[in-house]
């Protein structure tokens, strides 16, 4: 059996601050191998990652999540030593204790419980990244794509991720807006501000371009989903001098869009945009630059959302609501495998100094995602 406040202090104790491990996936590893599940570390470039399985037959029940956290910030400021894991007045203190290690430790002794109780009717799997929380290039997506690959079945799967609001339980996510990100480089001619028609100032080009971006309305929302927005967060001239015209003016967009668009359709958009622009500036050249961080998702209710709502519920006594409300995860990328849905802690202290979790939401999160594996066995074993 696994002690889920155990296991969350062993793996907060291991400083996995986005890219280093620290020895966090050994530590899980460790824990569900005495269960027997088959393990595999699946590195990419720099980055850990764990794919882990019990049973071999159908259905398989994925559990996802990551060991990475964000850096500490300032460490002077914890009231403990953010890498400590310490309980005070039944509060479990440290990186990682709500994003999201206690989740996959909870997740870690419902397993041990229901294997242990023969409720496993199917089997169970573990999807751990250690690339969660930086730039996401080597963690879920490459492991998803492996799995495809390997036509590794995949039927469900929980991501662990803070879904719920202000009680355990209140909320889960069942999709996600997707999200770009642009950037924006307008190159013109330097020049004394006195002599204008001697150069091409690309500042008044670029705010006139941001100005109509800003100002079309993507779209009016989606069912279950708020309007797609696009913001304006880095605009970057650089220019120390008050005589001089700038040869370069840069911004960075973001968009969050539902599933009214695609990450290629808005590409195209901003591209004619900038092509427009830069047609009515003879004097100069616009660039652009497009990520695609994740696309939009939903999971339709269904039997999964039933069982997993329902088995919330009977746990903690909260209706939970079905949102799409937030920023993006790995369940972007978990979509491709198969429907996902996302439930665990209360999010207010994630990426905060004295980031904390109370043990009795910890060990009732075990408690429902127990119920989750006992219910989703019976609705589909």
């Amino acid at each position: 059996m696994i002690d889920p406040i155990d296991l969350a202090q062993a793996l907060i104790r291991r400083p996995s601050v986005t890219p280093a491990d620290a020895g966090a996936m050994e530590v899980l590893e460790q824990a569900l191998s005495a269960l027997g599940f088959r393990c595999r570390r699946m590195r990419f470039g720099e980055i850990e990652n764990l794919y882990a399985r019990y049973g071999q037959a159908a259905p398989n029940l994925c559990f996802a999540g990551h060991t990475d956290v964000v850096p500490v910030g300032d460490a002077e400021a914890w009231t403990s030593g953010p890498f400590g894991g310490e309980v005070r007045t039944g509060v479990l203190y440290g990186r990682g204790a709500v994003d999201m290690k206690g989740s996959v430790a909870a997740f870690a002794a419902a397993a041990a419980r229901a294997i242990d109780a023969g409720e496993v009717k199917g089997s169970l799997s573990f999807l751990i990244t250690g690339d969660e929380e930086g730039v996401a290039v080597d963690g879920t997506v490459k492991v998803v794509e492996a799995l495809i690959a390997e036509g590794e079945g995949v039927d469900h799967c929980i991501v662990g991720e803070p879904s719920s609001s202000a009680r355990l339980g209140d909320m889960i996510k069942v999709g996600r807006r997707g999200s770009l990100n642009a950037w924006v480089t307008v190159d013109g001619v330097q020049g004394h501000v006195a002599y204008p028609q001697r150069a091409a100032n690309p500042i008044p080009v670029l705010v006139s371009l941001l100005a109509r971006l800003s100002a079309h309305r993507l779209d009016e929302g989606y069912p279950e989903f708020q309007p797609s927005n696009l913001e304006v967060v880095d605009l970057t001239v650089g220019n120390p001098a008050t005589n001089v015209i700038p040869a370069r003016a840069e911004a960075r967009l973001n968009i969050r869009f539902n599933p009214n668009h695609t990450g290629e359709a808005l590409t195209a958009w901003l591209a004619r945009e900038c092509e427009a622009a830069g047609k009515a500036f003879p004097g100069g050249r616009l660039h652009l630059k497009v990520a695609v961080s994740g696309e939009a998702f939903y999971t339709e209710p269904g039997r999964f959302v039933e069982v997993v709502a329902g088995a919330v519920k009977a746990a903690t006594g909260e209706t939970p609501e079905l949102s799409t409300s937030g920023g993006t995860s790995d369940a972007r990328f978990i979509r491709a495998l198969c429907p996902v849905v996302e439930f665990g802690l209360v999010g207010t202290t994630m990426h905060k100094v004295d980031e904390h979790a109370p043990v009795a939401e910890i060990e009732t999160l075990a408690a429902a995602y127990g119920e989750i594996i006992r219910r989703y066995f019976q609705a589909f074993g």
